[in-house]
């Protein structure tokens, strides 16, 4: 699990992203970067219930995006804020599936070291 400072929970700090942030997508993913101006990256993850209905679905993906980040974390430049929007594509994939889309949605993005 991400530590609390690494979170985004802010509902000013949502549509601050949403609003000014650079969008990159691929198949499982939308990822909205901001500049945050802080000495620490932050992430949230936006699973619709259109994904999964069961709440134990959407917060298994939430966990499998938020194992990979924890351990990619030192590799990823500082300073930015990161909102993860899952598609409905994501559903029923595996860990590496979801892994490798990740890492490339981070380096099509320009924040993996």
């Amino acid at each position: 699990m991400l530590p609390k400072e690494n979170r985004i929970k802010k509902k000013k700090d949502f549509e601050v992203i949403f609003k000014k942030g650079k969008s990159f997508k691929n198949s499982f993913f939308i990822l909205k970067v901001l500049n945050n101006n802080l000495k620490i990256s932050r992430f949230a993850f936006v699973i619709s219930q259109k994904v999964s209905k069961k709440a134990t679905e959407r917060n298994k993906i939430k966990r499998r995006m938020s194992s990979f980040l924890e351990e990619n974390f030192q590799k990823m430049k500082i300073g930015f804020d990161f909102v993860f929007i899952v598609l409905l594509s994501a559903k029923d994939k595996s860990f590496d599936q979801i892994k490798e889309s990740v890492e490339d949605i981070l380096q099509k993005a320009k924040v993996k070291i």
